[in-house]
């Protein structure tokens, strides 16, 4: 019997595909976990600092010399029961959810109906009010202040939630509706003509066949608007002068601060309990949100 003589070919086709499939792990580490870990870290860690914070005492937070500024030696509560008891930051966050939600529901009322005359209505020059509404998002907040301050104040709204209420819609309703209008661009328009053949108003299909097809899209519309509308600080600072009508954004920044003196504690609580809700409302429709900027870019 001989032996087996192995090739220079044989061994390099034997060694090959390990070769390569090493090669393609260390390629996937370096282009995409390696980049996807660094943005994870800078995305989390102002979130890390503030629950650390949160929960450190004040001998921790003015003392780094002998504490370590990334972790907690001796957590306490301290800071969260001043911000909930001590202060007026239950009602600050009721406020803000409720100027949050009726804004919201504004924005997408307006939106829904400017976004379908747009796209389907089809009149003259629907093409060009579509762009115009979309560029009206692009003008800064703080160049419409002075003359929405001006109706404010005509209409006897200031110091009220309800200013909020009416003045954020007016950087609102410009994006959500060129959302709306690039997601009812992707829902086939043959629908709509079989129910106008069957005798059904527009009004009916936009409630009946158009809105539950868009719900994707609503939703993404609606988390943007929330989300804005809780962390909008121009408006609130400007519009609402009393201590309990302010918004969590604003009371956390003017009443913890007391002169050149920060509560850094209690401000850490404030910013990590009211970034809170907004992250669980993310959380539910996630899902959707993606899909529908997704069915909006395709077309």
């Amino acid at each position: 019997m001989s032996d087996a003589v192995t090739t220079p070919d044989e061994v390099i086709e034997a060694e090959g595909p390990g070769y390569l499939s090493w090669d393609s792990r260390a390629r996937r580490m370096i282009t995409v976990y390696l980049p996807l870990a660094c943005f994870i870290v800078i995305l989390l860690f102002p979130f890390y600092w503030m629950a650390i914070t949160a929960f450190k005492p004040n001998a921790e937070l003015l003392d780094y010399k002998n504490h370590n500024p990334f972790w907690i030696s001796s957590p306490t509560l301290d800071n969260i029961r001043k911000l909930l008891f001590d202060t007026a930051y239950p009602r600050w966050l009721v406020t803000t959810m409720g100027v949050a939600v009726g804004s919201t529901v504004l924005s997408l009322i307006s939106s829904v109906l400017a976004a379908y005359a747009i796209q389907r209505l089809r009149f003259r020059g629907s093409t060009y009010v579509g762009l115009a509404i979309y560029l009206a998002y692009l003008v800064p907040p703080s160049i419409l202040f002075i003359p929405l301050a001006q109706m404010v104040f005509s209409l006897g709204l200031y110091d009220t939630p309800f200013a909020l209420v009416l003045t954020y819609p007016t950087f609102l309703i410009p994006f959500c509706t060129w959302l709306l209008i690039g997601y009812f661009k992707s829902i086939p328009y043959e629908l709509e003509e079989c129910a106008l053949i069957d005798g059904a108003s527009r009004l009916q299909i936009l409630r009946r066949i158009t809105l539950p097809l868009a719900v994707p899209g609503l939703i993404s519309a609606g988390i943007f608007a929330f989300t804005l509308s809780w962390n909008e600080f121009i408006y609130a600072l400007a519009f609402i002068s009393s201590s309990e009508k302010k918004t969590v954004p604003v009371a956390i920044l003017t009443e913890l601060v007391q002169g050149d003196v920060y509560q850094w504690g209690s401000l850490m609580a404030g910013a990590l309990l009211g970034s809170l809700p907004v992250a669980i409302f993310y959380s539910f429709f996630v899902e959707y949100y993606v899909s529908s900027l997704t069915g909006a870019v395709k077309e």
